[in-house]
């Protein structure tokens, strides 16, 4: 027997039982296979944005089918209104993960310094048309990174993220402006 405890050999009983172990614990301990992504409710920030905001909000409405917002932040701070929402897009036949998209829209000055920022680049590649009003397209391919830019006068609004142009676009096209609300 103490041939067993002792030496090579009781180091390979020692490992084979560990392993036993762990074999055992990986058979009895429930293995999800769903996806669980945290869904938050934006809708707070929303009216925040639509009071404390010196501009008119676009929120999306509705959202893209199968979207889910992932993350929402508004900051007011030296007089400088932002808002970041985040999500992860439906599933696409032929990826196998979703993609992460973030609409963020701010009053910054200078405008397009919050553009460049939010899209890691200033390189405009292209214009867009989406819903009547144009986008500019903006690519940085190192980091995978699709944007789409719109300068308004009292507002920069921009959706990016790692999504393709059409899941981009279809973001873009449904944000609605909102009334600013006065108290």
């Amino acid at each position: 027997m103490e041939r067993f405890t002792q030496g090579f050999y009781g180091y390979v009983v020692a490992m084979l039982v560990c392993l036993a172990g762990v074999g055992v614990f990986l058979l009895v301990t429930p293995q999800s296979r769903t996806e669980h992504i945290p869904k938050v409710d934006y809708s707070i920030d929303v009216a925040n944005m639509r009071r404390a905001a010196p501009y008119q909000v676009w929120p999306p409405d509705p959202v893209p089918a199968g979207w889910i917002p992932t993350s929402s932040q508004m900051t007011d701070q030296k007089g400088v209104v932002s808002w970041r929402l985040g999500f992860a897009t439906a599933k696409r036949p032929e990826a196998a993960t979703r993609s992460h998209v973030m609409l963020a829209q701010s009053d910054e000055k200078p405008a397009a310094e919050f553009a460049n920022r939010m899209a890691n680049t200033g390189e405009v590649v292209g214009n867009v048309q989406i819903g009547g009003v144009t986008w500019e397209q903006r690519l940085r391919k190192d980091k995978n990174q699709r944007s789409l830019v719109r300068l308004l006068p009292d507002v920069t609004v921009v959706v990016t993220g790692t999504a393709q142009w059409d899941e981009l676009s279809a973001l873009a096209g449904s944000l609605k402006q909102q009334v600013k609300i006065t108290s």
